[in-house]
């Protein structure tokens, strides 16, 4: 998308900001930013790779669980400052969300955001990526990442930022940290571990989701840093309502469907990428 596309897609995501406290429906962020609601729909889909709707429901939700940690606000309380009408359905929609009913995620008081604010740049013209492109990070490129972790954290619940630098900085000393830039700013960026094959991260800007960067970084992985070896990666399980698309990626990219997990308190999946020339199990 071009430079006037980010543009409307930023007053969008100001508006939404500044009116976290009320009901968000597309509608009533169309007529606040003066679009259609079809237009809308389109340029925030195509421009960051997620529904408006996607974006309200997390960003809302995840100021809740803010203030269900770091306040003593009554959950009803809370409901309607975050744009429900009634406690109950808003504690259907956090718990679908975050996995526990508004008081015990309260009582557990460990906070972690479902979805922090966008925040875009102007297009760096039209690169066309390549396997090339794609190397070593170095501690130089820790700040970038981290802001990068920030914007894909709608595919990592339950993510701890503190725990994440820590196994960042041994992941890029080790070797093991892959990134790719575009006049420098970061596009993308993985983490794998050799033993065994897995992924253990791997986050692309928001603008850059449409772009390919994950097969790009699926391939390096798969030719240079762990040939002929399956792939692993966890994601979300079918049907959590705080899945962006995640599986659907996964398994566009040929990854299959293997056992159930709980990974720090969260319920996953996780998926196999097969070695290149295995025969792939029919997919479900």
């Amino acid at each position: 998308m071009g430079d006037g596309a980010v543009i409307r897609v930023k007053r969008v995501i100001d508006f939404i900001e500044e009116h976290l406290d009320g009901k968000l429906e597309l509608e009533t962020v169309a007529e606040g930013v003066h679009y259609s609601k079809y237009h809308l729909h389109r340029v925030f889909l195509e421009t960051v790779g997620m529904t408006v709707h996607d974006y309200v429901q997390r960003r809302q939700m995840t100021e809740a669980a803010r203030l269900l940690v770091f306040s003593d606000r009554p959950v009803a309380e809370i409901a309607l400052a975050c744009g429900y009408e009634s406690r109950q359905a808003f504690s259907l929609a956090f718990k679908e969300m975050y996995k526990l009913p508004p008081a015990q995620y309260r009582e557990r008081g460990n906070f972690y955001p479902l979805q922090l604010r966008f925040s875009l740049h102007r297009e760096l013209g039209k690169a066309e990526f390549t396997k090339e492109a794609v190397r070593l990070a170095g501690p130089g490129d820790i700040p970038a990442w981290m802001e990068l972790m920030r914007l894909a954290i709608d595919g990592y619940p339950a993510m701890d930022e503190a725990e994440y630098l820590e196994k960042l900085e041994e992941s890029v000393a080790e070797k093991r940290a892959l990134v790719l830039e575009n006049q420098g700013v970061l596009v993308g960026a993985l983490i794998f571990s050799p033993e065994p094959g897995n992924i253990e991260f791997l986050g692309v800007h928001p603008q850059y989701r449409n772009r390919g960067i994950w097969e790009l970084f699926l391939e390096v992985l798969m030719e240079k840093c762990l040939p002929g070896r399956e792939i692993s990666m966890t994601t979300y399980r079918e049907r959590d309502r705080a899945d962006t698309g995640y599986r659907e990626r996964l398994l566009e990219l040929g990854f299959e469907r293997r056992e159930l997990l709980t990974e720090f308190g969260y319920p996953t999946q996780r998926f196999v990428r097969p070695a290149k020339g295995e025969r792939q199990e029919e997919r479900k």
